[in-house]
């Protein structure tokens, strides 16, 4: 491990203060469940890393009239123990609960697992964010079972780490991130993640000295659930997720958003999907149809063609789970 500067500030204002303006050279320490190894690692040498931990009012879950709002620094055990969100979002509750064991569940953080980096192995051994080996695609000539299926036309054919963004885009959730002098900005779920075309661009909106501090998600009384396909349970990442959300009156579906899962470098808006339920009677048949839609543009690589159907099987199942939410 590269030696580098701990700071540990009690305020925002403060911690953005120590940050840089460049990616690589300061990192944030939320539960330290990704960092830590990247640390260890040498993925990442930073100059300076800036604890959160001491940082007042960014952790907890609050429930209002028309929203919860969860500060980054909640442990994603909060999330799988709270009512009210198993209450009106279990589709968040139910993506918490797959991240992993009771000590990752109670280490990590909500923002953390919005900010983690990708899990690609090529990554992770030193090849950079695009899995290059010179001007060759490491990850198109070589092994890439679990890489994307969509939105693989550049450069980025990692997955999307998170297990909650799908969810909390379907539920239509506002992300505040803090930035220096005390500016602040709001972001829609759907807008937050990003896919990079450089080795020096990051996988979501945030700037390098901008901070994730809360989600906000309002109560809509959307049925939604989270439906994960997997090689086995405890600690390791899904094939394919899908996190549904639609209102149900007198059995007809409407505002329908299917957002996939570990299938593209951001969690991935499966628009035709959202199309093919949106003013149907909701049966077998239907869920059937909109998961054949939820496909529409995937680009599989020479290993991972499996996961079509893996997208499918997800999509169908969160949707009849949905239905009895």
């Amino acid at each position: 491990m590269k030696s580098f500067e701990y700071s540990t500030p009690d305020n925002l204002n403060d911690a953005t203060a120590l940050l840089a303006d460049r990616w690589g050279e300061t990192e944030i320490l939320a539960g330290g469940t990704d960092l830590v190894t990247s640390l260890k690692q040498l993925t990442t040498t930073p100059n300076r890393v800036v604890s959160l931990k001491n940082i007042a009012g960014i952790a907890g879950i609050q429930t209002g009239t028309d929203n919860i709002e969860i500060g980054a620094m909640t442990p994603l055990m909060e999330i799988v123990n709270n009512a009210d969100v198993n209450k009106h979002f279990p589709a968040l509750a139910a993506a918490a609960k797959g991240i992993g064991s009771p000590q990752i569940l109670n280490a990590g953080t909500v923002g953390g697992d919005l900010c983690q980096r990708p899990r690609c192995w090529y990554y992770r051994n030193g090849y950079g964010l695009m899995g290059t080996h010179g001007e060759t695609s490491l990850v198109r000539n070589g092994d890439n079972r679990y890489h994307a299926i969509f939105g693989n036309d550049g450069p980025a054919l990692f997955v999307s780490p998170s297990s909650l963004g799908p969810a909390l885009i379907a539920l239509g959730a506002v992300i505040t991130i803090a930035g220096p002098k005390g500016k602040t900005r709001n972001v829609p779920a759907s807008s937050f993640f990003q896919t990079p075309k450089t080795e020096n661009e990051r996988e979501t909106v945030l700037k390098p000295n901008e901070i994730l501090t809360s989600i906000r998600v309002p109560i809509s009384g959307l049925k939604n659930a989270t439906y994960e396909v997997r090689h086995r349970h405890g600690f390791d990442w899904p094939y394919a997720t899908a996190s549904v959300a639609f209102k149900l009156d007198n059995g007809i579906v409407t505002d329908t958003r299917v957002v996939v899962g570990h299938a593209a470098p951001v969690p991935w808006q499966a628009a035709a999907a959202s199309r093919a339920l949106n003013g149907q009677k909701l049966t077998a048949t239907s869920a059937t149809k909109s998961a054949e839609a939820s496909t529409q543009g995937a680009k599989p690589l020479s290993g991972n063609g499996y996961k079509i159907q893996l997208v499918k099987t997800a999509v169908k199942r969160a949707i009849l789970a949905a239905a009895e939410s």
